[in-house]
């Protein structure tokens, strides 16, 4: 397992570059033993798509319900716009958008009327109000649908009226928790235009969680892997894919004859794997690796079988930060542990 060092732009560096979120030793403790929130450090720069990458339960959703004010840190501190979430709440709030997971449209209303209610609860005056309306649901392409009861809306249609609520007060920051959860793909294609249009258009910050390995590739300027409460990784996705030192050509032959040091002597070759006719040879750039090694082999008298070429991925990147398989969790704990944060949540808010 690897350990992270901070290596990229966070706010201990004390780089001269504007950040918009800072976190600081963050945690959130639940029951006094559940510890969703282990001591994080991060900071988000005015402008980017900054993406938080974990399986459920790995700590994503507490942190934004801190950030935004829903949830109260147990230690540490977190400031948007220079503002600290817990001391000035009520600024942070004006200045932030918020899409939760959970859908909190109204079903006996329609998409317009929805906007109204969110309007009028952050103030917008009613002429204004109105042609903000008009220009977002022109933006999530419901404009054709604005009149119509919010239930007869397809999954779809619900998660973009509620990205189109979180901006009717024009946020410097937008938190999009799990955007894409459960859509299909050309709904979950739609939402990354709508985002990036976003970002493009009006300059906005984007912090998002996901547990999407391509959205997060796709999507983000700056990744960071979350598992059990903790950072353990952070930096561009190129950059994270990069750290795994290149690609996987995995190929077979007809003979059973070692060419491993053959294979070493391809440019670009950094170590090769053999087992019987099977070889797995990491290189740093597999295009060009490719030809010399079926050129090798043929010159040896042996025919290549089979020959595939794998680039690192987000999913590799998180087994060689944690060890283990993005998705390779024991499901009975994880949904036993999600089960107890969400109620341990529920439980606060009460208070």
């Amino acid at each position: 397992m690897r350990s992270w060092t901070g290596r990229s732009r966070d706010w201990r560096r004390g780089d001269d570059i504007p950040s918009i979120i800072e976190v600081k030793d963050l945690v959130k403790v639940y029951n006094g033993d559940i510890r969703a929130v282990d001591g994080i450090n991060f900071a988000v720069e005015e402008g980017e798509i900054f993406g938080f990458l974990g399986p459920n339960g790995a700590g994503k959703t507490t942190t934004i319900s801190m950030l935004t004010t829903l949830l109260l840190p147990t230690e540490g501190q977190a400031f948007v716009g220079g503002k600290d979430v817990v001391k000035h709440a009520t600024e942070v709030r004006r200045m932030i958008g918020l899409v939760p997971q959970e859908l909190t449209v109204d079903d006996e209303l329609s998409g317009r009327e929805n906007m109204m209610l969110q309007a009028d609860l952050y103030d917008v005056p009613k002429k204004e109000a109105k042609e903000r309306i008009d220009n977002l649901l022109k933006m999530v392409k419901l404009d054709d649908a604005s009149e119509r009861m919010v239930k007869t809306y397809s999954g779809g249609m619900r998660k973009r009226l509620e990205i189109a609520e979180g901006l009717i007060h024009r946020p410097r920051v937008l938190f999009l928790d799990e955007p894409t959860l459960g859509l299909d793909v050309q709904t979950r294609a739609a939402i990354w235009e709508h985002i990036r249009f976003l970002r493009t258009e009006y300059k906005m910050t984007i912090l998002m969680t996901t547990h999407y390995l391509e959205e997060a590739d796709n999507l983000c300027d700056r990744i960071a892997l979350i598992d059990h409460g903790k950072l353990v990784a952070l930096d561009t996705p190129e950059t994270l894919k990069r750290s795994l030192g290149g690609d996987v050509i995995s190929l077979s032959l007809d003979k059973d004859e070692d060419l491993s040091a053959a294979f070493m002597e391809v440019s670009g070759a950094l170590d090769v794997r053999r087992d019987g006719k099977d070889y797995r040879i990491k290189v740093l750039k597999g295009d060009s690796a490719i030809g010399p090694l079926v050129k090798i082999a043929t010159e040896r008298g042996a025919a290549v079988t089979t020959i595939k070429l794998d680039r690192p991925n987000m999913d590799q990147v998180f087994l060689e930060y944690t060890g283990r398989s993005f998705r390779d969790d024991d499901q009975k704990s994880k949904t036993d542990m999600m089960g107890r944060m969400a109620q341990a949540r529920m439980n606060e808010r009460r208070r």
